[in-house]
């Protein structure tokens, strides 16, 4: 793994995901899933979503702020509460300012999957994997606090630690939208 790459710690002793905390994890996300209460592929989608309606208070906000056009605030509005009861959907149980962040997270990765799309089409590959890989990390703290599998003070930058599985890894193998 690059040293880039980070990993999540599963354990108050501060050890990173080795192979049989993630079995667990993946035990109870199957527990979960076969019980009902959860439906990754769903929540993915509307994960993506919410990050499209965010992008669209962005810019109706901006056309508005651009053209003195002041009924474009007004659509960022609409789209505003249709935004708040997608990610209520996500997020129905929340502590402290998770709910922000998990839309700070999502906006962010949005961003950045369309900064990574410029820069390909630019010709700098390089700099758009860069990007891309910084949107799946943050899209993988959002699952991380989401699904509370970990703890958000438990997101470290262990790059030492062998065997053990990256927030990416994770986000990868728990919410393959494939897998109906």
């Amino acid at each position: 793994m690059g040293k880039e790459q980070s990993k999540v710690d599963a354990s108050p002793s501060g050890e990173a995901f080795g192979e049989a905390e993630f079995k667990r994890l993946l035990a109870k996300v199957e527990e979960m899933k076969r019980v009902g209460g959860v439906d990754l592929s769903t929540a993915e989608d509307l994960s993506l979503a919410v990050m499209n309606l965010i992008s669209l208070e962005e810019h109706f906000f901006f056309t508005g702020a651009k053209t003195g056009d002041v009924s474009y605030y007004d659509l960022s509005g609409e789209v505003r509460e249709v935004r708040k009861v997608l990610l209520a959907k996500l997020i129905p149980k929340h502590e402290g300012e998770t709910w922000c962040a998990s839309k700070h997270l999502l906006s962010a990765t949005m961003r950045l999957i369309e900064v990574g799309n410029k820069l390909r089409t630019e010709g700098n590959k390089v700099e758009s994997e860069k990007m891309f890989k910084q949107s799946y990390r943050l899209y993988g703290i959002f699952w991380m606090l989401k699904t509370k599998l970990v703890e958000v003070h438990k997101l470290s930058r262990d790059v030492e630690a062998e065997k053990k599985w990256t927030v990416e890894e994770l986000v990868t193998k728990l919410a393959d939208c494939c897998d109906e």
